[in-house]
């Protein structure tokens, strides 16, 4: 075989090696690249870009580049994946931010709507409150079977696309998707609602903007990197949990004790009447399920946890069920027992932490921690959302552009969108 090229061609030499197959007739030409530094070869057939590759050249691209590595951080090689994993610690904060800040509003949830049918009905607050908590024990075991089954990400789309077909697969995506964006919306409005319970007046007239920059700021975190967020956003999930746990211990113990903490000056809501019946019930239980959202998000991000991936997936969606679980019973327990109200003034979880911390310190830290664990939990969208769409565009189903890694191996494309 020959190759034919114009003579004098400025980016290969003029003369070029011929060299002699294995069998009679085989040959082949040499041609050597002016670049081939800026690649290697990382397997047979496999070509890998050296950093060299994608290095700035001129003085303008150099500013640009000095720019994005200073607010992104400097560029990560394809093999450092798997130094980017996440440890189980980081992990429950990253995917479990959902799950585990639904609890700062499930509770309300319920008692908002059981009030349509006066104050007699909040005692089913309780009652439901653990029916829920049945059902997302058998969620949370379901999952657990599934991130074993499908340790390369076994999200609804993947089990229904290898299990149903196409068309369901697509329906869950879908579903997913539009959860993932509304995710989002509502979590960071609950975490601008907690802000305003804690300082009234002063920045109500100011509740879209903060939104929009608390969103923004979540984009940049994760465009960083996913270890690198999940560093970030570790602190305020963990000060969450500390204190919400404290809340509840502290609460109980004085219940038990006699001295059940009480919830003063603060007034139900408007409501329109209704009568008590199935369909309020059915309504109030739907409206407390917002506690179980969330959990499929560490069955989609198996790939992202540290070797071996399955198993540290299982051990930490087991630790998350645990945590929502008792942190759902408590405050619906402490909700009844101390006379807090629905209100549209203050959060139930501001009106238990007046009651049981008093106004100080650490008054102020739960609450700006439940404001952190609240806007957290739009990370666990954009933690989920890119990965998903990742996959259908993979298959073909999104545009590609969703399925290529960034320089800090996120899925840029999806977490912009």
């Amino acid at each position: 075989m020959t190759e034919s090229r114009p003579a004098g061609r400025p980016d290969e030499p003029d003369e070029a090696p011929t060299l002699r197959g294995r069998h009679p007739g085989d040959r082949r030409i040499r041609v050597r690249r002016p670049h081939a530094a800026d690649f290697r070869y990382r397997a047979p057939g496999v070509l890998t870009a050296r950093l060299a590759a994608i290095a700035p050249r001129g003085t303008a691209e150099s500013a640009l580049g000095f720019a994005r590595h200073a607010l992104f951080g400097r560029p990560l090689a394809t093999e450092q994946e798997v130094d980017e994993r996440l440890s189980k610690v980081k992990a429950l904060a990253i995917f479990s931010s959902d799950n585990l800040s639904s609890v700062a509003y499930a509770t309300e949830a319920i008692m908002f709507t059981l009030l349509a049918a006066g104050s007699a009905a909040i005692w089913l607050t309780m009652p439901i409150s653990i029916l829920i908590v049945a059902i997302f024990a058998l969620i949370v075991v379901s999952y657990r079977q599934t991130i074993k089954a499908y340790p390369s990400g076994g999200g609804s789309y993947i089990v229904a696309r290898e299990n149903l077909g196409t068309l369901p697969s697509l329906l869950a995506a879908a579903a997913l998707l539009t959860d993932y964006v509304l995710t989002v919306a509502v979590s960071v409005a609950a975490g601008v609602a907690a802000i305003t319970s804690a300082v009234p007046g002063a920045l109500a007239d100011q509740r879209v903007l903060i939104a929009a920059v608390l969103i923004a700021a979540i984009m940049l975190v994760n465009l960083r990197g996913i270890r690198e967020s999940g560093t970030i956003f570790a602190l305020p999930t963990y000060v969450f949990l500390t204190t919400t746990l404290a809340l509840i211990g502290i609460g109980v113990a004085r219940s038990l004790l006699g001295d059940a903490p009480s919830v003063t000056g603060v007034s139900a809501a408007d409501v329109p009447v209704e009568s008590l019946g199935l369909l309020l019930l059915m309504r109030a239980f739907a409206d407390g399920c917002s506690a179980i959202t969330g959990v499929e998000a560490i069955s989609n991000g198996v790939p992202a946890f540290q070797p071996t991936e399955w198993r540290n997936a299982r051990v930490t969606l087991t630790v998350m069920g645990l945590l929502v679980a008792v942190m759902f019973i408590g405050i619906s327990y402490l909700a009844l027992v101390s006379g807090a109200q629905a209100s549209a003034h203050e959060t139930v979880m501001s009106e238990l932490g007046r009651a049981i911390f008093g106004i100080g310190p650490v008054y102020y830290i739960f609450q700006l921690a439940t404001t952190g664990i609240l806007v957290l939990a739009a990370n666990t969208s954009f933690a989920d959302f890119p990965r998903l769409a990742s996959f259908l565009a993979r298959d073909g189903f999104m545009p590609s552009r969703f399925a290529y890694r960034g320089e800090r191996l996120a899925f840029n494309a999806g977490i912009v969108a």
